[in-house]
């Protein structure tokens, strides 16, 4: 067999060998990108309806009291008698009588009989917690402008018996300034931060009673909704440790021991007034939380963060131990695994939380010492199964599996198991949490009143029907759930979003609504939702029959707006899975105002829609959903605006609900402009249509304008701000370039195909005579036959000799330019700053000798490199190019396998094009160096200026994954990528680089200087 022969046999396996390479590589990003769907079982509610409204009831004068002389029945009367001096009118007078039948039973069950008349009434309860649930209805009613009699008669006790809140905006500042920005996405409260000073006597005593007071109303309120348990944040702020295993914490001097005695000092009465009034007060806390000493201290002693160690868990028990004997009236600790780190610190203060609890032997053991404790001290451990994402743990809010490989066993009486109802985050389609279905825990369901997802509340949202089809039949299906924890105010970013603060600031009425709701659901799960509304709306707009009516019609709409205005049905109705993550259901309004321009998600979202066709109607559905949301919001703001504006009790709040569906419908039109412009897109990408592009075309123009509009209305507006247009914009800009590009491309690929085609041709032709015909037949040689590089080199003239380098580098710098739109010049920079690096290296190996051989070579394979990139890009520009890499399994295959094997084929070609020259190994050597410093220097740079900025700026510029996840998640936290990567990358390539350094150096040479010397 001849040489040629043998060279090319050999060529060919390489090349096959190199496709099977690419092919696997292709693969392997397929199942790192893991993009799957699969039905989702949606909650089945009822459909929302309308209570009739009827004529308002005026409440009687409450002339004669006989009530048990008690503070917690006091505040319960204070309401009742509140509530009677709001009301427009009264009529007649009424006596009241309270009788508790066994003032020792403790709280208890909280039932009670209501006898008498509307002169006389008279309330019996076997318990005070039964008692001042009859007063507290009693104003409800009043508040309801409905008569008090409709209550006469038993009232069974309350079916869950534990009805929690958050600490709502207690001790929050509104401060307009901190939400100016509209970008602080930090989830911390800020709670009492006008309390807690950083030098003694670390508390102001001024801001304190006034975060007092605030926390007393806050509790008022709570309870006449019929909340009697809270969550108030903190818990190692109250800690001083000095009861630790192995002796205190703090050293001496050490002013976190001081901060925690008076810290303690200042909101023990806070926790007593609770306690007072029959509220259970839970610390929340993070875990692991943390001071710098606390983590010190933990380290020294076990060598880690050793949370799978039992001891380890002793001296957060001792912790416990000190806070409950400190202030007994303390009920217990609810503790979050799952979510931690800067976002929910708070600068200025050596208190932070570390996300540790990661593995199932850890959550057991630390919920084995802290049931233990709580048993011991007669307390309660509220454990959330909110763990998405953290390591072994994270499904297991949503995997049953999971949640008994986690809990199974733990079968403590002090546990309370705490869950969201959705299976995921608070968003709409999700289906119902079946988790919560079983478990031997006791159980308690998370309810979120201000919806971060939908707005943070801006919108009407009534709930109700959901809430009560979820309680209904979670409740029918484990009689271990014993209550409900609503969150009234907290949830996702506290400064991102309209500045509404409940009972403080902004139209926090609207979304009252859904914590009266679910409060009214865990008395009684048969409640008529319809009914609540209808008693919300009198309560705070009018007791005029027709404008309830009209509010509580608008509110029935409600619902349907926010599903199919905020959401892409054909998108949100399925579990999607990318990347081993299951993305929420809106993840075109990338969290929680951002709309975002990305092609991973839009492209992804228009296949999901597109492929939905035979079910939900496809593009033209998903089209129409947004356009019946407006719809609705036009429908419910002509209720509203149609009302006698007389008959509302306060021209502010009418005021306020017409501004909010204002904005609503502003947002819901932006959003419907939006939606038909994307999947229009993807639509053109996809069936590379003229109409559809046409489509597109249009809709731009709308979005764009109506863009505008929107943030000229809303840009700075507290109470609704805009919507961040950021991400949306660039997304813009990118699409409006497409057919550009591709006509670049198409272009561009017609000169690469004439230029491998004039290499092919010209030896057997007149073209061989041509300027660059010589240089093109020697690319052509070289990339396919790299061992005849130097012979196809030889004799070229001047011109053709710099072609060789001019065509292939201005060909690979103008198709990256067009791949990025010419809006990446990062990515172009990196990409030609690397092959120069490499190109240098090779120039300074070769020295003497003649580099064109190599060349032709590296510069005939990035060539053809191009040529398959550029024919990518001829459909439908960069915008398609990603298109189909995210949606097409196949062309992406195909795409990898072909692109992996010509860049591994440039290294190959070039080490054959110098082995003519120096021989296999030096080439080799030459090869490796040169690869090692072209990958060093970017490495380098990118571990100086840090992973997370160099992945922020070129996803800003190429528009990959959600503008927004860098603002709010961080890219390498939400990949899992080690920040240390490119330091690896470049350690990696420092190898390379002294390996092929090694491989370069003339051996024999040395060997033999070293046999003279001697």
């Amino acid at each position: 067999m001849t040489t040629a022969r043998r060279r090319g046999i050999l060529a060919a396996v390489t090349a096959i060998v190199l496709l099977a390479m690419g092919a696997g590589v292709a693969f392997v990003v397929g199942d790192a990108l893991g993009i799957r769907t699969e039905p989702a079982a949606q909650m089945q509610s009822a459909a929302p309806a309308v209570a009739e409204a009827t004529d308002a009831a005026a409440p009687p004068e409450i002339a004669t009291l006989t009530v048990p002389d008690t503070e917690r029945v006091g505040v319960a009367m204070d309401e009742l008698l509140d509530a009677v001096a709001d009301a427009p009118a009264r009529a007649g007078t009424a006596s009241l009588t309270v009788e508790m039948l066994d003032a020792d039973a403790g709280d208890g069950a909280d039932g009670y009989t209501l006898d008498g008349d509307a002169t006389a009434l008279r309330i019996r309860a076997d318990t005070e917690a039964g008692a001042t649930r009859a007063i507290y209805d009693l104003a409800g009613q009043v508040r309801a402008a409905q008569p008090l009699t409709d209550l006469i008669g038993a009232h069974a006790a309350s079916r869950l018996s534990l009805r929690m809140s958050d600490l709502g905006a207690v001790g929050v500042t509104p401060d307009p300034a901190a939400w100016e920005s509209g970008d602080d996405y930090s989830h911390a409260s800020k709670a009492f931060a006008a309390v807690m000073q950083p030098e003694a006597p670390y508390i102001d005593d001024t801001a304190l009673a006034a975060a007092y007071e605030d926390f007393d109303g806050f509790l008022r309120h709570s309870l006449a909704n019929g909340i009697n348990a809270v969550a108030f944040p903190g818990f190692v702020e109250f800690v001083t440790f000095d009861g630790a295993p192995d002796g205190a914490v703090y050293p001496d001097g050490d002013d976190h021991r001081d901060k925690a005695l008076a810290l303690r000092e200042a909101f023990a009465p806070f926790w007593e007034r609770a306690d007072e009034l029959g509220v259970k007060v839970f610390l929340r806390t993070d875990m692991l939380a943390l001071t710098g000493p606390l983590e010190d201290y933990l380290i020294d002693r076990f060598g880690s963060l050793d949370t799978e160690n039992p001891e380890f868990w002793d001296v957060y028990a001792a912790g416990l131990d000190e806070l409950y004997e400190a202030v007994p009236a303390l009920d217990g600790v609810l503790i979050r695994i799952g979510e931690a780190g800067p976002v929910y610190d708070v600068g200025g203060w050596d208190y932070y939380s570390a996300l540790e609890v990661t593995t199932v032997d850890a959550v057991r053991t630390m919920l084995g010492a802290f049931t233990a404790q709580a048993e011991a001290s007669d307390r309660e451990v509220i454990f959330r199964t909110w763990s998405v994402g953290v390591g072994a743990v994270g499904d297991m809010h949503t995997n049953d599996a999971s949640y008994e490989a986690v809990l199974d066993g733990i079968d403590s009486p002090a546990l309370i198991v705490s869950t969201k109802y959705t299976l995921g985050d608070f968003y709409t389609w999700l289906p119902l949490n079946h988790t919560l279905e079983g478990g031997d825990q006791r159980r308690i369901v998370e309810f979120q009143s201000r919806r971060e997802f939908e707005n943070f509340g801006a919108f009407p949202n009534d709930l109700g029907p959901q809430y009560q089809a979820a309680l209904q039949q979670l409740l029918a299906a484990n009689d271990r759930v014993e209550g409900v924890w609503v969150w009234t105010q907290d949830g996702g970013p506290w400064r991102a979003g309209p500045m509404s603060l409940y009972l403080k600031s902004g139209f926090w009425q609207l979304y009252e609504l859904n914590t009266q709701v679910a409060a009214a659901l865990a008395q009684d799960p048969d409640t008529d939702v319809a009914e609540v509304t209808a008693d919300w709306a009198r309560e705070w707009f009018s007791d005029d029959p027709a404008t309830v009516q009209a509010i509580t019609e608008a509110m029935a709409l409600s619902r349907d707006a926010i599903a199919q205005g905020m959401y892409i049905e054909q998108f949100a109705d399925k579990r999607v899975f990318a990347i081993g993550l299951e993305p929420p259901p809106m993840m075109w309004i990338f969290e929680w105002d951002i709309l975002t321009g990305d092609s991973a998600v839009l492209d992804v979202l228009y296949a999901i829609v597109r492929d939905s066709a035979e079910g939900a109607g496809g593009v033209d559905a998903a089209i129409a959903g947004g356009a019946q949301a407006v719809a609705d919001v036009e429908r419910m703001r002509d209720l509203v605006t149609g009302t006698d504006a007389a008959t509302w009790r306060s021209p502010d709040m009418r005021d306020a609900f017409v501004d909010t569906l204002d904005y609503e419908l502003d947002t819901l039109r932006l959003l419907q402009a939006y939606r038909a412009m994307i999947l229009h897109q993807g639509e053109w990408h996809d069936t590379l249509s003229p109409d559809a592009y046409a489509q597109w075309d249009a809709d731009r123009a709308e979005y764009e304008a109506l863009a505008a509009t929107h943030l000229e209305r809303y840009e700075g507006d507290l109470d609704y701000p805009a919507f961040n247009l950021t991400a949306a914009q660039l997304g813009v800009d990118r699409a409006e370039r497409d057919l550009t590009m591709a006509w670049l491309a198409r272009g561009l690929l017609l000169l690469a195909i004439a230029w491998v085609v004039i290499g092919m041709l010209a030896a057997r032709t007149r073209l061989v005579a041509r300027p660059g015909a010589a240089a093109a037949r020697a690319t052509w040689i070289a990339s396919t036959r790299p061992w005849r590089a130097r012979e196809s080199t030889l004799g070229l003239l001047e011109l053709d000799r710099w072609l060789l380098l001019i065509v292939p580098a201005g060909l690979l710098v103008a198709t990256r330019a067009v791949q990025t739109s010419f809006l990446s010049w990062t990515h172009v920079a990196v990409t030609i700053g690397t092959w120069a690096v490499f190109a240098l290296v090779v120039r300074l190996f070769v020295w003497r000798r003649s580099p064109w051989p190599v060349i032709a070579a590296v510069g005939g394979v990035v060539t053809l490199r191009c040529i398959v990139t550029l024919f990518a890009l001829s459909f439908t520009g960069p915008g398609g190019y990603w298109f189909a890499f995210w949606t097409d399994p196949v062309l992406r295959t195909a795409y990898i396998a072909v692109a992996f094997a010509l860049f591994v084929w440039v290294f190959v070609a070039a080490g054959w094009a110098l082995a003519a020259q120096v021989r296999a190994r030096r080439a080799t050597g030459y090869v490796l160096a040169a690869v090692g410093a072209g990958l060093l220097v970017p490495s380098i740079v990118v571990g100086l200026v840090g992973l997370e900025a160099a992945l922020t700026l070129w996803n800003d510029e190429m528009g990959l994954l959600p503008w927004g996840l860098a603002r709010i998640l961080g890219i390498t936290t939400y990949l899992e990528i080690p920040d240390a990567t490119p330091w690896a990358a470049a350690a990696f390539a420092a190898v390379l680089l002294v390996v092929g350094t090694a491989l370069a150096l003339p051996w024999r040479r040395r060997k033999a200087a070293a046999k003279a010397s001697s």
